[in-house]
């Protein structure tokens, strides 16, 4: 979508004619900035100055909230706003803080970043606020130009993105170390097994939407000449313990069915498939795409995870078969 500025005739008011400042080739999931201002003119100029905006190969999504009431609901319904520009002063004196009070407490998000705009700095010290509030950036409206909006949006999505990166890389290392504690346990496989793909995906920034294609991450192994996913984060995260021919497009089944051919791994521009045999003959494949080229040492850290896994598949049917005889 791209973002218009319409001026009504005899007045200098600018108004919003869309509300995604989106470029035509950019890629990807867009990441969402709430603008939380009880002026109109404040929404149209931010719009304005952020249009053709993206951080790492994907667009900006800007949507409004004109009052902190309003504010408060839409981050009580959605869990996707990475960073929200915030005044201070709208309904009452403190209505901004008072919604930085409710992000952080009441809804414990401790990730999204807040940075506040006023154009009273008088209503609210930038001293008392910073010390007294959860706060990632102070600003003063008239200080934003550009230029100054620009780096702001791009260093804040950048922290947010990481932050979010160790989040995932946590949830994966507690699956991993659980499931390690009890990897004699034939049930702890495939928890396991998904933990290291999470962990993938932490660490190559990989996107887990369901919506978003190309940020995609799967391990799956054969069995019985099928192939059949056992681990799956993103638009797969549902098809776990299914056949891969029914559920992967057909693009990266063919891939798949490449490497298989060559028993060897193959590299894209955007994707790694990591191809393993392991000691009774067994295939695992783990499948990583991202929306940029990957490095040497992405590619290096997927083929150490998938080792990783197959080595547990092996302890596993090592003692199923000590068990069994």
């Amino acid at each position: 979508m791209e973002t218009e500025q319409v001026m009504n005739k005899g007045t200098d008011k600018i108004h919003l004619v869309d509300e995604t400042a989106k470029p035509r080739n950019a890629r990807g999931k867009p990441w969402v900035l709430l603008v939380v201002d009880d002026e109109e003119e404040v929404h149209a100029v931010t719009h304005l100055a952020l249009t053709g905006f993206e951080f790492a190969s994907r667009p900006l999504e800007i949507i409004s909230a004109y009052s902190g009431a309003e504010a408060k609901k839409i981050m009580s319904e959605r869990n996707d706003i990475a960073m929200i520009l915030l005044d201070v002063v709208m309904e009452s004196d403190k209505a901004g803080l008072d919604v930085v009070k409710y992000i952080r407490e009441d809804l414990e998000n401790r990730i999204v970043r807040i940075i506040l705009r006023t154009g009273q700095p008088g209503q609210a010290p930038e001293f008392k606020v910073i010390t007294e509030y959860d706060i990632n950036d102070y600003k003063h409206k008239t200080e934003l130009t550009r230029e100054k909006m620009f780096t702001l949006v791009y260093t804040s999505l950048s922290a947010f993105r990481d932050l979010m990166a160790l989040e995932a890389n946590r949830i994966g290392l507690e699956k991993v170390i659980e499931a390690s504690a009890q990897i004699f346990e034939l049930c702890s496989i495939e928890q396991f097994t998904q933990g290291v793909l999470e962990q993938i995906s932490a660490v190559l920034f990989l996107d887990q939407d369901a919506v978003i294609v190309k940020s995609i991450g799967l391990t799956a192994h054969s069995g019985d000449n099928k192939l059949q996913i056992v681990a799956a984060t993103g638009r797969y995260s549902d098809c776990i313990g299914k056949e891969a021919s029914e559920v992967l497009d057909a693009e990266l089944y063919d891939l798949i069915g490449q490497c298989r051919i060559k028993q060897e791994s193959t590299l894209g521009d955007t994707y790694y498939i990591d191809f393993h045999v392991s000691k009774d003959g067994e295939e695992q494949l783990i499948c990583a795409c991202c929306s940029e080229p990957m490095s040497s040492q992405n590619r290096y850290l997927i083929d150490l995870f998938s080792k990783n896994v197959a080595i547990a598949h092996d302890n596993v049917r090592l003692l199923a078969e000590k068990k069994g005889g």
